[in-house]
């Protein structure tokens, strides 16, 4: 038998009939939770002009060093690259087309192919497949723990069990410069142990060298100092509550000192999502993201863009798929809206939104909005007659006030009888 001429190129492959069911199911849980939480869909183009990484991504990251496939077009005029993460072309999309202008914040996602130059491996490709979805124009913590629990959800939608988070606050240009010194300081002393890696990270980037898996560099590391005891009050009060609403959402986490992320226009929250299974232990973080708070500014605008996304890895997530022979279902939501008006009741219908998501029934929502007028205004803009409204009062006392937007007619309900009261409500209509 003769040797087959061609065939697909080192760390890309052919996505065969069999596995686009997997593809297909992580793109509907996806859309499915996103969706749910009003976002919108974007598609950016595969080629970006590589400045947008170099600057973007930073000069010292493995990526921009050593993965992206840049080139120059014909005639030599534009050095282009076939993107390798999705966020710094969704911000040059958002400044490009004046979002910023737009009622904030703006919440999109995405899904597709991005590259990466790297030696293929177990659950790495140079050719791969993400989900993701950032909020652009918001700086409460409320969004950093939406974006948790939307990665969480989607996970959990796939039957994927047994996860964990890992968290960290790399804090901002007001309080990282003091960590950055002092971490240069313990690691200069320990330098010659390093790989060679990390020896030449310590010159451009020592925050990268806390990301680093080489098993002595992770020895010497574990003393390092950790970010988190450096936090400005700003970062340290922002930090504690995206904790509180993880705990108020019941998203089990790990505190880790030694996440980075590994991309520079990251600052404040960094988070991964891993398998516990002892088969995907080898295989990396199965979803993660942060706060890029900078990112706008870093890429020439005048003004900075608050702003946090996340992405998931979906090569991975269907190896696990598999290993847990995941089984085909169909989604099917229906719709309420939730109104809330004080910080404990903003963080309550996290809780609450998550509860009717594990219902299948849909909910509209304005986080960004505490005036309950304006709150009420959309949920009849939208046509939604059954409202859910808690307050300070009602987040205390574990209950909501359901409201009838064609009658006016209110009663209060238990938190733990909403499902029952709003499925009662939706079967009548």
């Amino acid at each position: 038998m003769s040797k087959i001429k061609f065939q697909n190129p080192q760390g890309m492959h052919d996505i065969l009939p069999e596995d686009q069911p997997y593809y297909e199911a992580v793109f509907e849980a996806a859309k499915k939770v996103f969706e749910f939480y009003h976002f919108k869909k974007i598609d950016t183009p595969i080629l970006e002009p590589a400045d947008l990484f170099y600057r973007g991504v930073g000069q010292g990251t493995d990526i921009v060093e050593k993965e992206m496939y840049t080139f120059k077009t014909k005639g030599g005029k534009d050095i282009l690259t076939l993107r390798p993460e999705g966020t710094a072309p969704i911000m040059r999309a958002y400044l490009q087309h004046g979002m910023q202008s737009m009622p904030q914040p703006i919440k999109v996602w995405y899904c597709g192919p991005f590259f990466r130059h790297e030696r293929p491996q177990a659950g790495r490709y140079r050719e791969f497949h993400q989900f993701g979805g950032e909020i652009l124009g918001e700086r409460d913590a409320v969004a950093d723990a939406e974006l948790i629990s939307i990665n969480y959800a989607i996970l959990q939608e796939l039957k994927l069990g047994d996860l964990v988070m890992k968290i960290n606050s790399i804090g901002d240009d007001a309080c990282r410069p003091e960590y950055r010194k002092t971490l240069n300081k313990f690691l200069k002393s320990k330098k010659t142990g390093l790989c060679r890696d990390c020896q030449k990270r310590f010159k451009t980037n020592p925050l990268r060298i806390l990301d680093c898996k080489n098993e002595k560099c992770r020895e010497i590391l574990a003393d390092a100092p950790q970010s988190v005891d450096f936090l400005c009050e700003d970062c340290h009060a922002h930090f504690k509550e995206v904790l509180e609403y993880l705990e108020e959402l019941k998203i089990p986490y790990i505190l880790d000192s030694g996440l980075v992320r590994g991309l520079d226009y990251y600052s404040k929250t960094v988070f991964e999502i891993e398998s516990t299974d002892l088969e995907q232990k080898n295989q990396g973080s199965l979803s993660g993201g942060g706060r890029y708070d900078n990112l706008a500014k870093i890429l020439g605008n005048n003004n900075a863009v608050p702003a946090c996304g996340t992405a998931g890895g979906i090569e991975r997530i269907i190896a696990l798929m598999k290993a847990r022979e995941y089984k085909f279902k169909p989604f099917t939501p229906s719709q309420v809206f939730l109104a809330q008006i004080s910080p404990l009741a903003k963080k309550r219908s996290l809780a609450i939104m998550e509860d009717l998501r594990r219902a299948n029934i849909k909910v509209a929502e304005s986080f960004s909005k505490d005036s309950l007028k304006a709150q009420l205004g959309l949920a009849s803009k939208l046509g939604i007659d059954n409202v859910l409204i808690i307050g300070q009062k009602e987040a205390i006392q574990g209950t909501v006030m359901m409201r009838n937007m064609e009658t006016g007619k209110q009663s209060e309900v238990k938190q733990e009888e909403i499902i029952k009261e709003i499925k009662q409500r939706l079967k009548e209509n």
